[in-house]
């Protein structure tokens, strides 16, 4: 491979991102990659924009800029849509099929693209959607969604599955090893039937 492979992770505060950041960038540890990385927290504690960047084997600093990126993975369908433009043309895209509507619909009454309307922006890319919520809940814990998208994207990296797995073993509370193994092995399942 020449050059970076450039990831970028997006989600609403509290769906585990910036986790889900750390679980690739010690992947990346162990297999002795060069990787960079920076996060963007936007009020994430009032469900406010996250947005992390991977860079694997770049050169240059941790920022991925538009129309640059190899994969977008996000946990909510309306980040997926509003960050889109940082993926390159042949760009894959890993999405939650779920949305959190911003407040603004509801305090300025702002009108929201529906899901359709969504879907139908991000289908110029290779997608994944999946429903990583009822995986989550399947595998024994919703809040091991962020732990599903990166077993089904997986698939995309260039990093070998059995040192994700071992990531997010190290990485996850030990009384969630468990449920996020399952949740990881569950993800992957999921792609190869997308």
């Amino acid at each position: 491979m020449t050059g970076s492979y450039d990831i970028l992770i997006v989600g609403i505060g509290g769906q585990g991102t910036i986790l889900a950041s750390n679980i690739l960038g010690e992947a990346c540890l162990i297999e002795c990659r060069h990787v960079k990385g920076a996060e963007t927290h936007g009020m994430a504690q009032r469900g406010g924009s996250v947005e992390s960047h991977i860079r694997i084997d770049g050169q240059f600093g941790p920022l991925i800029a538009p129309g640059q990126a190899d994969l977008l993975i996000s946990f909510d369908l309306l980040e997926a849509l509003r960050y889109s433009h940082f993926l390159k043309k042949d760009g894959k895209i890993v999405v939650n099929s779920h949305m959190v509507l911003p407040t603004s619909v509801y305090t300025q009454k702002l009108a929201a693209p529906s899901e359709d309307e969504i879907i139908s922006g991000l289908k110029k890319y290779e997608l994944c959607l999946l429903d990583a919520d009822r995986i989550a809940s399947d595998a024994g814990s919703p809040l091991s969604q962020n732990v599903v998208m990166l077993g089904a994207a997986s698939a995309w990296m260039p990093l070998r599955p059995a040192t994700l797995l071992e990531s997010v073993r190290r990485l996850v509370p030990k009384k969630t090893v468990e449920i996020n193994t399952k949740a990881f092995e569950m993800g992957r399942d999921a792609f190869g039937k997308h």
